[in-house]
């Protein structure tokens, strides 16, 4: 399992659009969060031992936060053809094993994870109320196999602070996972 950073997308970017099918067909676009106080994109695949580690507290958390104003929407990027485990139908299955609150969408065309220039899985970008770019960065610093407990520590501590319009501080850590899976030939230059 090759360990792969976040970009780290500058700081102020704009949320890119989107407009991406949940498992049911059911369509969602970055519209539909207009109201929130603050949006979470999450990049993420059923089958990455990354966010399998996070699973249930990503789940806790945005069960948390969501009440408080924060829209959240994870994202699958993945080639579904290479790998067959994140497809849509698996994707229905991980909502209901994960306790995912969310719109949990399918992005087969991959473009909407280039657009925010996604790396990894998990890949976490929070935009405040004007959805600019306030952080991106690391749940927490548990990984499969270290000992230290899940406890979204990071992201909170940056969702906490959007939530009451204060400051972020501190440096901000890239997220690690798995590499995006990309199609044959499809890879951004980013990299």
């Amino acid at each position: 399992m090759a360990l792969t950073p976040s970009t780290m997308l500058p700081l102020g970017t704009p949320a890119p659009d989107f407009l991406l099918p949940d498992p049911q067909g059911r369509r969602v676009s970055l519209k539909d969060f207009q109201s929130a106080q603050a949006l979470l994109v999450i990049f993420l695949c059923n089958h990455c031992p990354y966010v399998i580690h996070i699973r249930e507290g990503l789940a806790a958390f945005a069960r948390e936060y969501q009440p408080r104003g924060l829209a959240v929407v994870g994202i699958n990027a993945n080639d579904v053809a290479n790998y067959p485990a994140d497809s849509p139908e698996k994707m229905s299955e991980e909502i209901t094993k994960a306790g995912y609150t969310f719109p949990y969408l399918y992005d087969e065309s991959q473009a909407v994870a280039k657009a925010y220039r996604a790396a990894c899985t998990p890949d976490f970008f929070l935009f405040d109320q004007n959805r600019l770019l306030v952080y991106r960065g690391q749940f927490d610093e548990s990984r499969p196999g270290k000992s230290v407990a899940v406890t979204g520590r990071d992201l909170r501590a940056a969702a906490n602070a959007v939530l009451s319009h204060s400051a972020l501080s501190g440096e901000q850590i890239p997220s690690m996972g798995c590499n995006i899976k990309w199609k044959p030939g499809s890879a951004p230059d980013y990299f």
